[in-house]
């Protein structure tokens, strides 16, 4: 499993979510991570048919998306969510 972590340097959604991944990865060394600013690319939010920031994307091994959740979450909510995908 791996998450895209998409947001931008102006999203405040995006600086109250990033001390809640650092713990979540710092826990979860196994986890696989990816940010992606659209600041710097522009075209995810097209790519991904976004509407809002911060989004969390939960790909499967095979790269395949399996959930989204967008916005401030909770850091038990995300936990949830990766024992739940843990394996695919």
């Amino acid at each position: 499993m791996k998450v895209l972590k998409i947001g931008a340097s102006w999203c405040s959604g995006c600086k109250v979510m990033k001390p809640r991944w650092e713990e979540i990865e710092k826990e979860n060394p196994w986890l696989e991570t990816e940010f992606i600013s659209v600041d710097e690319h522009p075209e995810v939010m097209k790519e991904y048919q976004l509407e809002s920031l911060p989004t969390f994307i939960f790909l499967d091994k095979e790269g395949k998306e399996i959930e989204r959740v967008s916005g401030i979450i909770e850091k038990e909510k995300i936990l949830e969510l990766i024992e739940k995908y843990r394996d695919r």
